[in-house]
């Protein structure tokens, strides 16, 4: 796996572009070998006791995805701050074509995360652009570009309104709107449920949904920019059927045991590859995407 820290591109506002550039945490980086981290696993929320060996060759099949679409991939660094929660990549920072977001994690023992993150992107020339504030919390998770200009953030356990606000007031000089879509209460606010939980955006105008847990709102808005659904098979939902990396061009990356959801969306026209999940996605609640950070799609 490759491992640049020298290359200086970047950008944001996309989640549906080719994937260029990267940022991903393995199994081994975040702590799932050691014993001390692998311990608190019911207090992070994990189903069961992480199996290292099972879980790190399940992210070495997945990273062997990425490079195979074409995705350099650069791994994060090891930090004492990383908790078996730190394989989901995606939540702690928002790139943007300005520079990165450095969000502040709703879950405590994630917050350390995002300065992490910030560093090292700063060794890639990318510039930390902002930093959200206490009370604030956010997560990247709940956060879609519908397109280039238009923001939509999941208002829920994880991401609140005061950092909804920051981020609005942020981007406004770029002419960038930025939404508030409500989340249901679902499992509670001891579960991780993000905004992405129930939508993936697949291409421009498609979106992968668990369309029962949308609110009005959201289902609402998606129609009036002319989205087109697809919906997941319910009985796929607690092992994550909704959450899709899109590649760009027409192709998507989806947990492996997700069977009928996946058949529904090659039977759509998608070029769906696969990577089996049982132990780095579900035992955690992770999906394809929440083991991305992209930092370039183009």
């Amino acid at each position: 796996m490759p491992e640049t820290l020298t290359a200086t591109h970047f950008n944001g506002h996309s989640m549906v572009a080719p994937l260029q550039r990267v940022l991903v945490c393995s199994p081994r980086t975040a702590g799932w070998g050691q014993p001390e981290h692998a311990a608190r696993w019911q207090k992070l929320g994990f189903l069961h006791p992480p199996n290292f060996a099972t879980a790190q060759a399940q992210h070495d099949a997945f990273c062997h995805e990425l490079e195979a679409a074409g995705a350099e991939v650069i791994e994060l660094p090891p930090d004492p701050g990383l908790t078996l929660d730190a394989v989901y990549t995606h939540d702690a920072s928002l790139p943007t074509d300005q520079g990165l977001i450095a969000l502040r994690p709703g879950k405590p023992n994630r917050i350390s995360e995002s300065s992490h993150h910030s560093g090292v992107c700063q060794r890639l020339n990318i510039g930390t652009r902002a930093t959200i504030p206490a009370p604030g919390t956010a997560e990247a998770g709940d956060m879609l570009w519908l397109d280039s200009k238009t923001l939509l953030i999941g208002h829920g356990y994880r991401t609140n309104n005061f950092a909804i606000q920051y981020i609005r007031a942020l981007l406004a000089p770029q002419g960038i709107d930025v939404l508030s879509a409500p989340l249901p209460y679902g499992p509670g606010p001891t579960a991780c449920l993000h905004l992405m939980s129930l939508i993936s955006l697949l291409d421009d105008h498609t979106a992968l949904v668990d369309l029962p847990w949308l609110a009005v709102e959201t289902v609402e808005l998606l129609k009036s920019r002319n989205f087109n659904f697809i919906e997941i098979d319910s009985s796929e939902r607690d092992t994550l059927a909704c959450n899709v990396l899109a590649l760009g061009n027409n192709r998507l990356l989806a947990i492996a045991e997700n069977e009928k959801t996946n058949t529904r969306l090659r039977h759509a026209g998608f070029d769906l590859g696969t990577f089996p999940g049982s132990e780095l996605c579900i035992n955690g609640s992770g999906g394809p995407t929440c083991l991305t950070r992209p930092l370039l799609r183009q």
